[in-house]
């Protein structure tokens, strides 16, 4: 999952915690049926501020 997310980070381009809205859109399609929003924001987050 978190190799999945580091992907759609580079694709949008979101270098901030500000950008998680958009991240969040592509990664809650792409992970559908796969992981739970929940930890899929969490991952977003901490890969964000970081």
């Amino acid at each position: 999952m978190k190799a999945a997310i580091q992907k759609i980070i580079a694709e949008t381009g979101a270098s901030s915690p500000a950008d998680m809205g958009k991240v969040m859109g592509v990664a809650s399609k792409a992970l559908s049926g796969k992981a739970e929003g929940k930890a899929i924001s969490t991952m977003v987050k901490e890969l964000l501020a970081s």
